[in-house]
C-alpha cells in the first residue's frame, strides 16, 4: 500500500507511514459549515486534544520557542510537548517534542481546509547541545488536517518518513526503537484514530 499524495503533506520517501482519517456527513452544506467551525476551534486547541481523544492516551501541550507553555492559536515556530504513556526520553525529562513547521489555510467555493505539519525537534528553550527529543528521527513528519467539502467534514493525520531516532543516549535509543517499532506496527494509529474521531465527536 502506498501513502496518499495530498497537497501540503510531505512526500513519503523512506521508513513507515500512516494515513488516519475520520469523516462526518450532514444533511446540508450549511449544517456542515456550522460543524466545521466547531471542528476548527477544536483543531487549534492543542492543549485540549487529550480530552477529545479520551482514555489513557498521549497528552499534548503547546509551547513557544522559549520553552514556555502557552494558550493560544498555534503558529509556525511553536512547539508541541507530547507525553505518551510509559517511560519517556530521559534527556528531555520524559517528554517527546515536535516543532510546527507549516500551517496553511485554503478556501474555495466548494471546500475549506487547514493543514499543520510538525517534525521531531529538540526541547525548546534549552541552549545547551542536545539531541532530538522524540522517538522518531527529524526526517519524520506528522501532518494534521481538517477539511470541509460540500456536506462532509473530515479530520486527518498523516505520518511520513517515520524511522527510529538513533541519535540519543543508549537507554533512550532502545526506548526510541521500541516505541517506533510499535508505531510502525500500528499502535500509534490507535492514538491518531482516537484523536480524529474525538475531534468530530460533537
Amino acid at each position: 500500500m502506498k501513502a496518499k499524495q495530498i497537497p501540503g503533506v510531505p512526500i513519503q520517501k523512506s521508513g513507515s507511514f500512516h494515513d488516519t482519517e475520520s469523516e462526518k456527513h450532514y444533511d446540508s452544506s450549511s449544517i456542515a459549515s456550522e460543524k466545521f467551525n466547531i471542528l476548527k476551534e477544536r483543531f487549534f486547541s492543542i492543549n485540549r486534544w487529550k480530552s477529545y481523544s479520551g482514555g489513557p492516551l498521549a497528552d499534548f501541550r503547546l509551547y513557544n520557542s522559549n520553552g514556555n507553555a502557552i494558550e493560544q492559536m498555534p503558529e509556525i515556530g511553536d512547539f508541541i510537548r507530547i507525553d505518551i504513556p510509559g517511560p519517556g526520553e530521559t534527556e528531555s525529562k520524559g517528554y517527546d517534542w515536535v516543532e510546527i513547521i507549516y500551517i496553511s489555510h485554503k478556501e474555495t467555493d466548494e471546500s475549506e481546509s487547514y493543514i499543520m505539519t510538525c517534525k521531531p525537534s529538540k526541547t525548546p528553550g534549552i541552549t545547551a547541545n542536545q539531541h532530538i527529543a522524540h522517538f522518531y528521527s527529524n526526517a519524520a513528519t506528522s501532518t494534521f488536517m481538517i477539511q470541509k467539502r460540500g456536506r462532509t467534514i473530515k479530520a486527518g493525520i498523516y505520518g511520513r518518513n517515520e524511522k527510529p531516532n538513533l541519535n540519543a543516549r543508549f537507554i533512550d535509543t532502545i526506548r526510541n526503537i521500541l516505541i517506533a517499532l510499535g508505531g510502525m506496527m500500528g499502535f500509534s494509529k490507535i492514538q491518531w484514530k482516537s484523536l480524529t474521531e474525538g475531534l468530530l465527536d460533537f
